[in-house]
C-alpha cells in the first residue's frame, strides 16, 4: 500500500508543473499567520509532515529554524532541494509515509505543520498513526498547526477520496494533552478556479 501511494504521487510530481497543482499557494500566507503567532518560531525545530514542493518550504528555508521536511513522494523532495540550492543541505529530509512510524529522526520537534497531508489518510489505523507520531515527535509546549478539508470541503483529491474534518474531530484526536489556541475557516482556490474550503488550527502540547 504504502509503495503504491509512493508511485501514485511520485507520477502526480513528475507530470505535473509546481504552479499547476492543484494545492499550489505562491504565499503559503495562513500557515505562516499562524507561526507568527509562536514566540521564537524562527528558531525552533519544525516539522512539515508532508512537504511537497510547497513554497512554505522557502520561507521557512530563510529563518534560523532547523527544518525536517518530510514527504512520501521523492520526487517531490528532490524537486524542492533543486529549487532551495544550497540551502537544502542544511535541512533534515525524511522521504515515508507519515502513517507508518517515524524512523531515523534523532530530533525532538518544537513546531509539527500539517497543510493538506491529514486528510489523504481515510483507514482508521492510518489516522491513529499519524497521531501516534505527533503525539510522540512533539515536545512538551510544543505547537501543532493542522490545515485540512473541512466538513465543507471536497471529498476527493487528487484522484484519492479524503478524510473531511470538524474542530472537535481534531481536537478530540490530538487528546487531552492539546489545547486549541485558536482556528479559522479558509477556502482556497485552485489554480483551476476552484474552491477548497479548510479548516486551520493551531494546538499547544501541555503535557
Amino acid at each position: 500500500m504504502v509503495k503504491a501511494l509512493s508511485e501514485h504521487w511520485n507520477s502526480i510530481f513528475i507530470k505535473t508543473e509546481d504552479t499547476k497543482m492543484g494545492w499550489y499557494e505562491k504565499s503559503a500566507t495562513q500557515t505562516l499567520e499562524l507561526l507568527n503567532l509562536i514566540p521564537e518560531w524562527k528558531k525552533s525545530t519544525l516539522f512539515l509532515a508532508g512537504a511537497g514542493t510547497s513554497m512554505l518550504c522557502d520561507d521557512l528555508a530563510k529563518t534560523e529554524a532547523t527544518l525536517v521536511l518530510n514527504d512520501i513522494s521523492n520526487e517531490a523532495l528532490e524537486r524542492t532541494k533543486v529549487r532551495l540550492g544550497e540551502k537544502s543541505k542544511q535541512i533534515n529530509w525524511l522521504c515515508q509515509d507519515i502513517a507508518e512510524p517515524v524512523h531515523g529522526l534523532n530530533l525532538k520537534i518544537d513546531i509539527w505543520i500539517d497543510r493538506a497531508v491529514l486528510h489523504f489518510l481515510t483507514a482508521e489505523s492510518d489516522i491513529d498513526g499519524y497521531f501516534e507520531n505527533l503525539r510522540s515527535l512533539l515536545k512538551v509546549r510544543g505547537y501543532a498547526i493542522l490545515a485540512e478539508f473541512s466538513e465543507k470541503g471536497a471529498q476527493k483529491c487528487a484522484g484519492l477520496d479524503v478524510h473531511r474534518y470538524s474542530l472537535q474531530e481534531l481536537t478530540t484526536r490530538l487528546g487531552e494533552a492539546f489545547t486549541l489556541i485558536t482556528h479559522f475557516e479558509y477556502t482556497y482556490v485552485m489554480p483551476s478556479g476552484d474552491p477548497r474550503p479548510y479548516l486551520y488550527t493551531l494546538y499547544k502540547k501541555e503535557a
